[in-house]
């Protein structure tokens, strides 16, 4: 397998996704509450199946960990992840969490796509917000997916770095939300291992947590103590690839 190179100068802000989308301001006009017949439609019936049988086919999916979510009960919980692949990061939380709905805090570009854009929202996708009246809407919505025993995935890393086999360094900034609405936290790391045939590596996926805030802390020390518990499980996962599709080297300044 030839292997790819691409050099970098920033963790926290490259991205190499190579999307090119324009995206949309995401305004007070914007509806995160979408019909729940055409989600269940666009969510079930269409995206599920397909998910499925494009992860066991592309990459032999295979899941480690799932009974974790036992320990959570019958609640909503935040699930963090890395960053590493266009298609499979939209697929794997909805193959991973089922029966449970997953709803995805994405870049607004996931939403302004000309023809998938309208229908990503179906899909559970909560594009960030552009300003104050649209953020009312956006926690609304998260509160409500968190009240109804849903499953919000979010990528703190932010930047797609495909088949990227460490964990980049990421803010607290999207800890706030367990730590406020005091939900259990999962993390899921995605790896690349090799398989016993063909050159396409597979995809194994972690699972661990709960994690849930610390008592007797400030709110700013809880939604660190978090990110630090999240972030060590995905190090520690992540020593389990075993195939490097793509490198990535610093550009030296």
């Amino acid at each position: 397998m030839k292997q790819k190179v691409i050099y970098y100068r920033d963790e926290l802000n490259d991205e190499f996704a190579e999307d090119h989308i324009q995206a949309k301001k995401i305004d007070k006009t914007y509806r995160y509450l979408r019909s729940r017949i055409l989600h269940v439609f666009w969510y079930r019936i269409i995206a599920m199946p397909f998910a499925r049988i494009y992860m066991k086919l592309f990459f032999h999916h295979k899941i480690i960990g799932k009974e974790v979510f036992e320990k959570a009960g019958c609640c909503g919980y935040f699930l963090y992840g890395n960053h590493t692949h266009f298609l499979a990061d939209a697929f794997v939380p909805a193959v991973l969490c089922r029966p449970l709905d997953v709803s995805v805090i994405v870049h607004p570009n996931n939403v302004s796509m000309p023809v998938l854009g309208r229908i990503t929202p179906y899909l559970g996708a909560l594009p960030l917000p552009d300003d104050g009246e649209a953020a009312k809407k956006f926690i609304q919505a998260v509160e409500k997916k968190i009240a109804g025993h849903e499953c919000v995935m979010i990528y703190p890393e932010a930047h797609i770095w495909p088949y990227y086999t460490g964990i980049r360094p990421f803010t607290d900034a999207s800890f706030r939300y367990p730590v406020k609405y005091r939900t259990p936290v999962f993390s899921l790391t995605n790896t690349y291992q090799k398989k016993k045939r063909g050159g396409r590596p597979m995809m194994v996926t972690y699972v661990d947590g709960p994690f849930y805030p610390k008592k007797g802390l400030s709110e700013k020390e809880q939604r660190k103590d978090l990110r630090n518990q999240v972030y060590a499980a995905m190090k520690k996962r992540a020593e389990n690839n075993s195939v490097v599709k793509i490198r990535y080297e610093k550009i030296k300044s």
